[in-house]
């Protein structure tokens, strides 16, 4: 299918092929019939991408920040290939459209197949033929409303939401300032309500664009006149509400303009991207209150509400996002304003560029470029596969074919590229729900495809060994599929989430002609190795401490589903295995008893078991604890750890610094950049792939997995033991 992109390191435009996305259980997927692009918020994404590494970096100086804290921690180089692989990534556009629904999730009983519906959302609906869009940004058309009018759709919930949050009755005067589109679609809504609507801008063009669009009266805001006039229009009061949908990112003097419009005790709304700086003075002598606008409304970047579909009780929350965007099409559909007026330009998708070029100034045009559609051949046929990349590499006899399922930042900054840096992997097909990111990756390796349906690699008879690097709770069926097709699997860890996918896994493999390996890499770490070595001849138990500063993740965040119990199991399953493994493999023991305690926060917006320390008891007499702490400073190195036995110690240091202690010599290595195993990794999965024998033994997998069940389980106050049924 088309679909419209960015290439961030370059800045690049293009209309690319790329495979439909897949269909998720609380979504739809969309075929397409227009989409609206938004001049402002596109220009944005457009510029931050046409910029220098340096200007990216002044432009999101909170990326920038974490750049910067890996680079410190963890090196230079390896900081380095990750963003650099990284910021190859695409970015789709477009976040307004209209289309019929083609396929619906199990999860959403308020659609079906065959509606007109509109939908939002960045990275969701996107310029492309097909769309996979979550239920709670998608709203059914009624019949009265046009393609054209329920594409604004988007801009008609910001509008919506920015005019509740003035909170105005009926009479009440309002000014917009910024007559892009959000300004202007807000005019017409706050008109239909029965507002007086004041425009101001400062291009004249749009004063009659306004005017004609529901407007009262509409001015320059270097009018001399203006405070007058407005005076005049209310007897001399002011202003009841002020909405700033103009974007100013570099100054906020737009505050101190507004405040002399106001009437005492007025509201200013801020609804586009402007800087927060104003005077205290004039803000203070009128009691005006400065209120944010968060985007469509309540729900927005809660990813319980839009990506798992929960609904906020309608008693408690009357207009939510998707609320808004079906209001605003009821307004629509009712007479009360006409979006579509605002149309200006139309193209087809194949000539967004075109378009594009008239956002970002590129093409002049002598008319005002206000409201520019996408249209959409819907009688094309769209494919899940897309054309095999221009550039395909040789496939060398030696190479081990491996397909990917699952093509996220992890997988696309550190795994892949291990694996293809090792030289025994010839990659040829990937998966991804998205189907962008799977081109992407196919084309940067040579890849025969792309593609949103995972069993096409599955079932592809040249591909021997597959990566699975999807969300946690799909490690175990994906792990399975491949096992029973007898290819060697490399899942990214956990393992499992239960333990009776736990069970179904470890039947799939003792079947299976292939081998499993998980991605516990720091094992195979060269200091890793160097302090297992270090006790190789011991003849007592070791003592062992592994300290974590593994940061916080607020559970509502975009790394917030790690917490839920049935998508990522917590942060102990999903990374509390690596430091379990690590003492296994250091010992050459197996844990059999487990005690934990957790340091609750006893905050709403975090978990109560990620700063948690846990003791494992194992089958030699060694002791291992993991101090996993969510509650430190992120800038500070993330893991450190301590082994004793023998008269002898090693400290390893973020795996940057390793001393080896002994007869009373220490013996220290250094690295300029933190070695975490993913190299040698690699090479021992590829070891596996050859010879049938996996680099780390089923049933260490299966007890590290079962330790980290056993962990959660006390902290609910169950059994300890290793056997307990963690189901």
């Amino acid at each position: 299918m088309k679909i419209v992109v960015q290439n961030f390191k370059t800045g690049v435009l293009s209309v690319s092929d790329a495979p439909p996305p897949s269909l998720s259980s609380n979504g739809v997927l969309v075929r397409v019939h227009t989409s609206l692009i938004s001049a402002g918020t596109d220009r944005a994404i457009i510029g931050l991408g046409r910029k220098s590494y340096l200007g990216k970096a002044l432009d999101r100086p909170d990326l920038a920040r974490k750049v910067i804290d890996r680079a410190r921690t963890e090196g230079l180089w390896p900081t380095y290939k990750v963003v650099k692989n990284l910021i190859a990534e695409p970015i789709p556009l477009g976040y307004s459209l209209v289309g019929t629904v083609i396929a619906v999730g199990r999860n959403v009983n308020d659609i079906a197949i065959g509606d007109r519906v509109a939908g939002a959302g960045l990275g969701h609906a996107n310029h492309a033929e097909v769309v996979s869009v979550p239920r709670n940004l998608a709203a059914r058309v009624p019949k009265a409303v046009s393609d054209d009018q329920a594409a604004y759709v988007t801009l008609g919930a910001i509008a919506m939401h920015g005019i509740r949050q003035a909170d105005q009755q009926i009479g009440a005067t309002v000014v917009v300032v910024g007559l892009g589109l959000v300004g202007l679609v807000t005019l017409q809504i706050a008109a239909a309500a029965g507002l007086r609507a004041i425009g101001v801008d400062i291009d004249r063009q749009k004063l009659e664009l306004a005017r004609a669009n529901g407007a009262t009266d509409a001015f320059l805001m270097s009018d001399p006149a203006l405070k007058a006039t407005l005076g005049e229009m209310t007897s001399g009061r002011g202003a009841d509400a002020i909405l700033l949908t103009a974007g100013s990112r570099k100054s906020g003097a737009v505050f101190e303009e507004v405040a002399e419009l106001c009437r005492d005790r007025a509201r200013v709304v801020v609804v586009g991207d402007v800087k927060m700086d104003l005077s205290r003075r004039s803000y203070f002598e009128k009691e005006i209150e400065i209120l944010q606008s968060r985007s469509y409304g309540p729900g927005r970047y809660d990813p319980e509400y839009e990506l798992e579909g929960k609904d906020y009780p309608i008693g408690y929350v009357r207009w939510t996002e998707r609320r808004n965007l079906e209001s605003y099409l009821q307004l629509v559909a009712d007479g009360r304003f006409d979006p579509a007026r605002l149309t200006t330009h139309r193209f087809p998708i194949e000539k967004a560029v075109e378009a594009y070029s008239l956002v970002t100034g590129e093409a002049k045009d002598e008319g005002l470029s206000v409201g520019i559609l996408l249209d959409y051949d819907r009688t094309s046929t769209v494919e899940d596969t897309p054309p095999a990349p221009a550039v395909k590499r040789a496939v060398k006899a030696d190479r081990i074919g491996l397909g990917l399922i699952g093509a996220g930042q992890f997988a696309k900054g550190i795994l892949l590229p291990a694996m293809m840096e090792s030289g025994a992997f010839a990659l040829r097909g990937v998966s991804s729900a998205r189907g962008l990111s799977a081109v992407s990756v196919a084309e940067r390796y040579g890849s025969d495809y792309g593609v949103s349906d995972s069993d096409k690699v599955l079932d592809d008879d040249n591909v021997t060994a597959v990566l699975i690097t999807t969300r946690h709770d799909s490690h175990a069926r994906y792990a399975i599929a491949a096992l029973e097709r007898g290819k060697h699997v490399f899942v990214e860890k956990p393992l499992a989430l239960t333990a009776g996918d736990l069970v179904a896994v470890e039947a799939a493999c003792r079947n299976s002609a292939g081998t499993l390996t998980i991605g516990f890499n720091r094992r195979f770490s060269p200091m890793v190795t160097q302090a297992a070595a270090h006790f190789a001849d011991r003849r007592e138990p070791l003592s062992m401490l592994y300290r974590v500063n593994a940061g916080r993740v607020p559970l509502k965040s975009e790394m917030g589903w790690v917490h839920d119990p049935t998508t990522g199991g917590g942060r102990i399953i999903g990374e509390g295995c690596h430091f379990i493994d690590t003492f296994q493999a250091i010992s050459g023991a197996t844990p059999v008893e487990i005690s934990a305690v957790a340091a609750n926060p006893r905050r709403a917006t975090l978990s109560g078991d990620d700063t948690v320390s846990f003791t494992i008891g194992f089958d030699d007499g060694s002791i291992g604890t993991v101090h996993y702490w969510a509650n430190g400073d992120p800038s500070y190195p993330k893991e450190y750890m301590e082994v004793f036995g023998g008269e002898r110690a090693a400290i390893l240091n973020n795996f940057r610094q390793l001393d080896l202690v002994a007869s009373g010599k220490t013996k220290r290595t250094k690295s300029l950049s933190s070695d975490k195993g993913y190299n040698a990794e690699a090479l021992a999965f590829a070891q596996a792939c050859r010879t049938g024998v996996p680099p780390i033994a089923l049933e260490s997998l299966l007890a590290t997995t079962r330790a980290t069940f056993a962990v959660k389980d006390v902290l609910r106050g169950l059994s300890s033991s290793m056997d307990t049924d963690n189901g």
